[in-house]
């Protein structure tokens, strides 16, 4: 539709035509077995515009000719729209997708839309962002989404769990010689995901999203965003119209607030990069660590993970937000012996989402990865999970479009989510309830680190992990599992807990600029 500004002015060669008026009202939860009720959406049609009979729909905002008097009467730009389409209408060119945020949830989402007839745009600003990640991904990953080895620094087989009182376990005693933890730098992979898509077709824009505008149903969906391609360090302001937006632009995600998703409790992630000396890299390089205890988080616990010429030193906290930098020191601190000569090369601090938004979906506009909430507890695992969270949406989009031939709208998406939440609604509820058992005083994670030194607990836990499935246990082992848990439980109640050696890591540290 022509904007008013520009429908007053004198136009050169335009004409318009009202679309048929119809009216539809949606209704969805979008919230999906997170929120205890599924969705179901009712279908229909809702729209009013104005078309102008001009250059085809490129994805871009589209000027009209205007006089220079018109373009004083207003700021706004004049762009061509398109007709709004009913869900399951043929239509004559491909079903247009946004995505938001290029990280592994956006990237595959990108990916699988393209490959799959979709027109797909992905938006990004930070092209070389590197997020405080431990950046472990599980073997499953690999395979199924073909990633080259060449972005995997290392391969870790052997874990350490420590606990508030340093005793030590080895986790991954049940490992075969064919499994392990790839260890990945965030800024390697996702630049690999990116350009993966751009080769299957998506167009790839160094933007930020600053608004969406939305009226809901049928209509379009305009996207204004600030464009820095080129380098350019200002952005320049632009426009797009799609037929659906998937968000998946991370915690602080503007396409969540756009939507109405709701608010989310969330972590704050603090990461050193530190660059030790060869003979503790080689200690490290197939060797992952991880500490339990108040003095690295209340609520979560600090890694030190091998990446390809360094080591990633972090920690994360839900609770007490303000305190991240005591904890980070906390971690340090604890691992002192094996990193000192130490050189930080990079901090990095980001907030992690703590359990699923309370809407996820609503009527062609949809939220996955970190946007969703997709992160576990207990464990902070989200890479795995952002990215098959935007291949599943992609997949129910380009699934119910026939290959981008046909308009799509909540019930693709709701699709999406339903399928997701039940293939992994078990894993955040099991995930959720070890965090809040063992995660909860230094007694209860003394408890919790002799409980990792089984084989049966590890095994468990490491064919779940490694193939994202709950494995069902024993029945008998399951028992006998239960009343050791209990008798831990109790046992670590009562003991004394020790300081650990009071030594300083941050006193030796040169920070330096990467």
């Amino acid at each position: 539709a022509l904007s008013q500004a520009g429908h007053s002015a004198n136009m050169q060669s335009t004409m318009h035509t009202k679309a048929p008026a119809t009216q539809r009202r949606m209704q969805t939860s979008g919230a999906g077995k997170f929120a205890g009720k599924p969705c179901r959406p009712v279908s229909g049609s809702r729209a009013s515009v104005l078309q102008a009979a001009a250059a085809p729909f490129s994805g871009q905002s589209v000027s009209v000719g205007v006089s220079a008097g018109a373009r004083k009467a207003s700021s706004r730009q004049v762009n061509v729209r398109t007709m709004a389409i009913k869900d399951g209408e043929t239509m004559t060119r491909p079903l247009r997708v946004a995505v938001i945020g290029g990280g592994p949830s956006g990237a595959c989402a990108a990916d699988t839309l393209a490959k799959g007839g979709v027109e797909a745009f992905l938006i990004e600003r930070k092209m070389d962002n590197c997020k405080p990640c431990g950046g472990a991904i599980p073997i499953c990953m690999v395979e199924e989404f073909d990633l080259p080895m060449e972005i995997i620094d290392r391969k870790v087989t052997k874990m350490k769990m420590i606990s508030p009182s340093n005793h030590v376990v080895d986790v991954g005693k049940t490992l075969s010689d064919r499994e392990w933890i790839g260890m990945c730098r965030r800024e390697v992979m996702d630049d690999f995901l990116r350009k993966r898509a751009a080769s299957s077709g998506a167009k790839v824009i160094n933007g930020l999203m600053m608004k969406m505008d939305y009226a809901g149903g049928d209509a379009p969906i305009t996207i204004h965003y600030n464009s820095y391609e080129d380098g350019a360090k200002v952005g320049v302001p632009k426009s797009m119209e799609v037929d659906l937006v998937i968000g998946a632009d991370g915690a602080n995600s503007r396409v969540a607030k756009d939507m109405g998703a709701g608010d989310y409790d969330f972590a704050i992630a603090f990461q050193e990069r530190i660059r030790i000396p060869e003979d503790k890299m080689e200690y490290y390089k197939d060797l992952a660590e991880m500490y339990v205890g108040d003095d690295v988080s209340p609520d979560f616990y600090g890694w030190v993970f091998p990446k390809y010429d360094h080591v990633a030193v972090g920690t994360g906290t839900v609770v007490n937000k303000t305190a991240i930098k005591q904890y980070q020191q906390g971690t340090r601190d604890r691992a002192q012996v094996k990193t000192a000569g130490g050189t930080i090369i990079r901090v990095e601090a980001h907030p992690i989402p703590e359990h699923p938004r309370p809407r996820r979906i609503k009527d062609r506009v949809a939220l996955v990865g970190d946007a969703a909430g997709y992160v576990t507890k207990c464990s902070g695992e989200g890479i795995y999970f952002a990215a098959k969270s935007g291949r599943m949406a992609a997949e129910a989009i380009v699934e119910y479009s026939q290959g981008g031939k046909k308009m799509v709208g909540a019930p693709a998406l709701n699709t999406y989510l339903d399928q997701f939440d039940r293939k992994y609604w078990a894993t955040y509820k099991v995930l959720d309830i070890l965090q809040k058992v063992f995660y909860r005083s230094n007694p209860a994670r003394e408890a919790f680190v002799e409980l990792c030194d089984d084989e049966y607990v590890q095994k468990m836990t490491f064919d779940s992990y490694l193939y994202k499935t709950v494995v069902p246990g024993n029945p008998i082992d399951d028992i006998k599992l239960l009343i050791r848990t209990v008798g831990t439980l109790v046992r670590a109640n009562a003991l004394r807990i020790g300081k650990g050696p009071a030594v300083t890591f941050g006193a030796e540290a040169k920070v330096i600029s990467a």
